[in-house]
This record gives C-alpha cells, sequence and structure tokens, in this order.
C-alpha cells in the first residue's frame, strides 16, 4: 500500500495531518534525526577547541560546511540514515555513520577531518545524543508551536473578556439558577488561569547531560584523564545547544523536566477542557450562537442543526493528550537500574501526546471564532430569575439587624418561580430605613452582577 494519509492509522497523520504540520518536523523521526545530526557536530566541533594534540581547532570553513548538514538537513538526508540503520540497527549510530560519510564526500572537510573522523561521537553513549535532541525538539516544538497555540487562544479569549465585560449572565451553580455575572467575567477566569498555565509551561528548563555511559566519564578520562570533562561537558549543552546541564544522572538523563512540562500541558488542557464543556453547554442554553458556514451539515437526518462540534473535537482532542502526557509523566522518570530502554520507545511518543494538545487548541480556537453572543436570550433568562435577589435582600436585611432574614427569603423564594412584584411587594413591608428599600428596589438581576465588569476589563 502507497502511503496516503487515508491509510494512516492514526488520525494525527490521517485526518488531522494538515492541522499538525507545524509540528511535524519537530517531533517526528525526522526531527529527531535532526536534532541528533545537531548534537553530533556541536560535540565534534567542540572537541576540536578542548585543546588536544590530536586533533586541531577546525577552521571557519570547516564549521560552516559541518553545521550545514544541520541548516541543510533533509528528508533526503534521514532517508539516507535509514538506509544505514537497516545495516547498523542501531539509529544513533547510523547518523554517526552518515556524518562521516557526509565529510568523506566533501573535499575540503575530508582534507580537514580525514584523521579526526574517530572524534565524531567521541566518547558519548547513544544516550547523550538521545536526551540532548529531546530536549532539543521539545524546545523547539513549545516555543515555536505550543506556545504561540496557547497565546491565540489567550488573546482571543480575552478579547471577548473585554467585549462582553457588562453583559449580565445568569451564573449557575450545581447546575441551578444563581448569582449573576457577566459574560466577560466568566471568560476572564478562565484567561486568568490559562496565563498561569502558559507560565509552567515556559518556564520548565529543559535538561541535557554529556556524561557517558553511565554518567561518570569513565571513557573520557580514560582518553584524558587531566581534562575536565564535567566543564567541558556544561559548555557543550549550555553554550553550544541552549539546554540546562544536569551533572548528575545514570545512562539516561532522568526526564524529571519532562515529567514537569508534560504535567503542565496536562493541567493546561484540563483547564481547556473545563472551559469546553461550559462553552458546550452555554451553546445549549442559548446564550451563544454558533455562525453558520455554507455547505455544513450538523446532521445526516436533521437539518436544522448546527452542532457545537469544534468545543467537542476539542475536548476529545486535550483528553487523548493528556492520557498520553499522564503516561509519559509517570513513566519516564522510572528506569532500572542505569538503564533500561523501556523509555526510548516511550518518547518517540512525544509528538503524539502534542499533536493531540495543539489538535485540542485548534480546534478550540476554531469554535471561538464561530461564537455569536445571543444577548436576548441572556436576558430572558435573567428576568425569569428574580429569586437570585434573596442574596442582596438578605444580606442587606442582616446588616441592619432584621431577625431571620435568611430564613424569610428562603420561605419566600426556595423552590418557587418569583416576580418582580412579588420581590417589590416583599421589600415594601420589611422595616428598613426608605432609602434602603428604594435602594434594593432598583436591583434586577440584570444589574446585581457585583464587580464583574471591572474585573472582566482589568484581565
Amino acid at each position: 500500500m502507497t502511503f496516503d494519509p487515508i491509510s494512516a492509522l492514526s488520525p494525527l497523520d490521517g485526518r488531522y495531518a494538515r492541522q499538525l504540520a507545524a509540528l511535524r518536523p519537530l517531533l517526528s523521526e525526522y526531527g529527531l534525526m535532526h536534532a541528533r545530526v545537531k548534537v553530533e557536530v556541536e560535540w565534534f566541533i567542540a572537541l576540536s577547541d578542548a585543546g588536544f594534540a590530536e586533533f586541531k581547532p577546525l577552521s571557519t570553513k570547516a564549521r560552516i560546511e559541518l553545521r550545514s548538514l544541520v541548516t541543510n538537513f533533509s528528508e533526503s538526508d534521514a532517508q539516507a540514515i535509514k538506509t544505514i540503520e537497516r545495516t547498523t540497527n542501531h539509529d544513533v549510530k547510523a547518523v554517526e555513520y552518515w556524518i562521516k560519510a557526509a565529510c568523506q564526500s566533501s573535499a575540503e572537510l575530508h582534507a580537514e577531518v580525514a584523521g579526526s573522523s574517530e572524534f565524531v561521537h567521541f566518547a558519548c553513549t547513544s544516550e547523550d545524543i538521545n536526551n540532548t535532541s529531546h530536549a532539543l525538539m521539545l524546545s523547539a516544538a513549545r516555543s515555536q508551536v505550543m506556545l504561540p497555540a496557547i497565546d491565540q487562544v489567550i488573546s482571543t479569549l480575552s478579547g471577548m473578556a473585554h467585549a462582553m465585560a457588562g453583559l449580565p449572565m445568569l451564573s449557575r451553580t450545581h447546575g441551578q439558577t444563581a448569582s449573576p455575572t457577566t459574560v466577560g467575567k466568566e471568560i476572564a477566569n478562565v484567561v486568568a488561569r490559562l496565563h498561569a498555565a502558559r507560565e509552567r509551561i515556559a518556564v520548565v528548563k529543559l535538561m541535557g547531560k554529556m556524561n557517558g555511559a553511565v554518567g561518570n566519564y569513565n571513557a573520557h578520562l580514560a582518553a584524558w584523564p587531566e581534562h575536565d570533562w564535567e566543564a567541558f561537558a556544561r559548555q557543550v549543552v549550555e553554550q553550544s545547544l541552549g539546554l540546562t546541564f544536569n551533572a548528575y544522572t545514570i545512562q539516561i538523563e532522568p526526564h524529571d523536566y519532562m515529567a514537569e512540562l508534560f504535567d503542565a500541558f496536562t493541567r493546561c488542557n484540563t483547564i481547556l477542557i473545563d472551559w469546553s464543556r461550559d462553552v458546550w453547554g452555554y451553546i445549549s442554553l442559548g446564550y451563544f450562537k454558533q455562525r453558520t458556514v455554507a455547505g455544513e451539515i450538523g446532521s445526516s437526518t436533521m437539518p436544522h442543526k448546527v452542532n457545537p462540534i469544534d468545543f467537542e473535537n476539542a475536548e476529545g482532542n486535550f483528553g487523548m493528550a493528556s492520557a498520553v502526557l499522564t503516561h509519559l509523566s509517570q513513566k519516564l522518570p522510572i528506569s532500572r537500574w542505569q538503564r533500561d530502554l523501556t523509555d526510548s520507545t516511550v518518547l518517540r511518543n512525544m509528538g503524539v501526546a502534542l499533536g493531540y494538545s495543539l489538535l485540542g487548541l485548534t480546534s478550540l480556537q476554531k469554535g471561538l471564532l464561530k461564537l455569536e453572543v445571543n444577548a436576548t436570550q441572556l436576558d430572558a433568562d435573567l428576568e425569569n430569575a428574580w429569586e437570585v435577589l434573596a442574596e442582596p435582600i438578605q444580606t442587606v436585611m442582616r446588616r441592619h439587624g432584621l431577625p431571620n432574614p435568611y430564613e424569610q427569603l428562603k420561605e419566600l423564594t426556595r423552590g418557587k418561580a418569583i416576580t418582580r412584584e412579588a420581590m417589590h411587594a416583599f421589600i415594601d413591608a420589611l422595616a428598613l430605613p426608605a432609602s434602603e428599600r428604594a435602594r434594593l428596589k432598583l436591583l434586577t438581576p440584570q444589574n446585581y452582577v457585583g464587580d464583574a465588569e471591572r474585573l472582566a476589563r482589568n484581565i
């Protein structure tokens, strides 16, 4: 079977392939190979600057040509590495051999590094290359794709919060009518949560180690016992690769930072699942309408339907993402003794986890842009909920020392439909100052929103 998105096992590479194009070059196997080449090249160049008599500093031209292996890395290069891997049956060794072959095929590089080619992958275990490559992949995915997608949703929601800051809405606690709020304030609540969630994702330090087979620089010191290999490794990890150095590891970098990062994404997803369900409910109540799209069909049998599919898709995909992210965060920090291979196959699903998160963000953003607020329905629900004014009335009664205020309002309103007239009649009978009775009678379900508008505008 010739591969086509329609034959893909994963919907991320099938039905939703187009939406995930930005992540694919970063978190695919191609992305992993690309990152490995970068790490190997930077390690090789750094070794030439280490002061070893056996490996002189590379020329500027050689450095440029070596780094061009990274900047010009293509799918054909990745396929060439895969071809080598069919012989080696080892993916990292295949990258080493590909770099050596590239040096041999370049006349200028061959002349300069012919006697130094064994410094490619020198003293490295495969995990020195892999752990730093995974960190580079996550760094690029976070900064180039995931945070911008989260920022786009935050920006859209912030605009909605400001635009609807003063639009009153009936709240529902336990699904029952409750003190009014504004549409903008409810959206501002989500924005505030997302700001915190985004910060948790952004601040995680991405770690790397380059310390050999079990973390002790055994091979490094066997070759040059007088060299400060820890300082050298730190320089490569932090200055050449832009990661944070981890000095204490077994064969693998322990992946605690990955667990922290994936948990941070999971918490963000949870917030957005919560919001997706709320919007779904508000659409069902008629608080929001959805702009129709020409040609779209909501139901194969009911022509009138405009289903909230974008929010349903978002909820489902955030759930899929968090399921994989949770497994990653719980599994990856665990390794038997100095090394087992269970993390290797699991790590290949980083793109799956973040792919579902990105798909959720894309679906949510698409749905938000279709929403139209239905002010008429919002007002109608408020007008039918005069019982919510029981809260402010009994609170004012408490202030003035009237007996049993809560119990009086409970008797008047609990489980009953209350009209403006019934509420005003109750207020008129209260032994309150005339000014207080007049003030209470100015309250309506529409204007009893507390400080909601200011809070929404301040987000």
